[in-house]
């Protein structure tokens, strides 16, 4: 059974958290853009809004353990892996923010046809969904690389880890390369590149980490051959 005490300051502690990302992402992406007259940018700010109430709908109900896991950095972090995280979830998104908003300000690209704004949509939708079923699947469904003996970590191959061990990160590329799309930015595309170079990195040095100390990784990566793309890696 759960704490409720400790649950309901699991789930205040991550609901400040991601919104007070959402003023984050706001500041960082209006301001470089000198206006608040962006609509793109107010869409992907909504497509964030809805995102955390998606996650909201899945964990807070089902599972506060995992809030409380997802809320702050816990013991055990490989921390080689802090820093990492830092700009795969962070860093990078907040500089690729920035560098939409001065294209916007400055017009240092031609503006995107409008079906190409819808395509980021559908991106950004399918990472979200593809991130929430990761969540449902995986209870340890951490922010960072640790193995959770705290939680009894357990090797899970349900839902999307039949196909792919890291979906989780499948669908937060997909999302980066949706919000650069929405935001009509290609220079924002050089700093999503480097997050999709960062996170493909991540997955093999967290992938050699699970085989080497989870019991019974090391079989699942046999099944399951493919850490992000079926068929290529």
């Amino acid at each position: 059974m759960h704490d409720k005490p400790a649950s309901r300051g699991s789930v205040s502690k991550w609901l400040i958290k991601n919104v007070a990302f959402l003023f984050i992402m706001a500041f960082f992406l209006f301001v470089p853009a000198g206006t608040l007259d962006w609509p793109w940018g107010i869409v992907l700010l909504a497509v964030y809004a809805a995102s955390i109430g998606l996650s909201a709908i899945i964990l807070i109900p089902r599972d506060p353990e995992l809030l409380a896991e997802r809320s702050g950095v816990q013991a055990g972090a490989k921390k080689w892996d802090l820093a990492m995280s830092s700009f795969v979830a962070l860093i990078g998104p907040l500089l690729y923010f920035v560098v939409a908003g001065l294209d916007h300000r400055y017009g240092w690209s031609a503006p995107l046809p409008l079906e190409y704004h819808a395509l980021g949509l559908l991106l950004a939708a399918a990472g979200q969904i593809i991130i929430a079923w990761a969540m449902l699947a995986n209870r340890f469904f951490s922010s960072v690389v640790r193995i959770q003996g705290d939680r009894g970590h357990t090797v899970v191959s349900a839902g999307p880890y039949r196909y792919v061990r890291h979906p989780g990160y499948v669908g937060l590329a997909l999302f980066h390369v949706g919000s650069a799309l929405i935001l009509g930015s290609l220079p924002a595309f050089i700093v999503v590149l480097l997050i999709i170079c960062a996170t493909v990195i991540r997955a093999a040095m967290e992938d050699k980490t699970l085989q080497k100390e989870l019991a019974g990784y090391k079989e699942y990566a046999g099944r399951v051959r493919y850490r992000l793309l079926p068929g290529i890696w």
